[in-house]
């Protein structure tokens, strides 16, 4: 993907800056590329949802576990930046350098707040 080079002007002060609202074209993915859905979900656990006995009523997932298919393996932590840094590279907090809210972050291995580069993002590894 290039980057779109910036036409607007920048100056010490907004009120002489110009923004660049050029026209947007909406991206699509090349021909052949996966389906992938993503599902995220925010202070709730599966215990709570129609398809695992809870009172959350989950028509689609519903319909899906009534077929076979149990979206029930993964981890979260009761934290958002570890749980967010997980969603996004697939690995444990502690491997990905996320092991506390980012305010946290402490200079100690997998304290750091910052995503190493070894950790590629869900994005890098669908572009790639």
């Amino acid at each position: 993907m290039t980057k779109k080079p910036f036409n607007g002007v920048i100056k010490l002060d907004v009120r002489d800056s110009k923004p660049d609202w050029g026209p947007f074209t909406l991206p699509r993915a090349p021909e052949g590329s996966p389906n992938v859905l993503i599902i995220l979900y925010d202070d709730t656990g599966l215990a709570a949802w129609s398809p695992f006995g809870g009172g959350i009523n989950m028509p689609t997932l519903q319909k899906l576990a009534d077929n076979g298919l149990m979206y029930s393996q993964w981890h979260t932590t009761a934290l958002c930046s570890p749980t967010r840094s997980t969603f996004l590279t697939g690995r444990n907090h502690h491997l990905n350098g996320c092991s506390c809210i980012t305010e946290g972050a402490q200079g100690f291995p997998g304290w750091s707040g910052r995503l190493p580069a070894e950790c590629a993002t869900i994005g890098q590894v669908l572009q790639d």
